[in-house]
């Protein structure tokens, strides 16, 4: 449960980043962005999954690259319903459900299933030399 919710936060981190980095993309105030990320979360979780399923012959014809889009359109559903959220058009909504994607998969790379902060090292053995 603590894992969910730091990748909660995580989400709400690049949602936020994102609304200050896109043009196109804002948020009127606190309370605004937290209902925006409240509810791109429960449509992350409820919605996109059979969005994807039902899309999976354009998701394979275009080598994955519909899932983008099936994504921009998720964000521009979230700024109609969330009053303060603010997407003008489709590109704006394509170039930020890329960079939320990319900051959350980046920043969620370090986030375990428990909730802690993990960064695994591997070191390499050096080569053995066999005579």
């Amino acid at each position: 449960m603590k894992g969910l919710l730091i990748r909660f936060v995580v989400t709400g981190t690049a949602v936020l980043l994102t609304a200050e980095i896109i043009p196109g993309i804002g948020v009127e105030g606190p309370s605004a962005g937290i209902a925006a990320v409240i509810l791109l979360a429960l449509l992350n979780a409820l919605v996109r999954p059979v969005l994807y399923l039902l899309s999976l012959p354009f998701i394979i014809l275009t080598l994955g690259l519909f899932m983008v889009v099936i994504n921009a359109l998720l964000l521009q559903l979230v700024s109609f319903l969330v009053t303060g959220f603010l997407v003008e058009g489709f590109w704006p909504a394509f170039w930020g459900s890329v960079l939320i994607s990319v900051v959350s998969s980046i920043l969620n790379l370090f986030i375990s299933e428990e909730g802690r902060v993990e960064i695994v090292i591997h070191r390499s053995k050096p080569p053995r030399i066999v005579n």
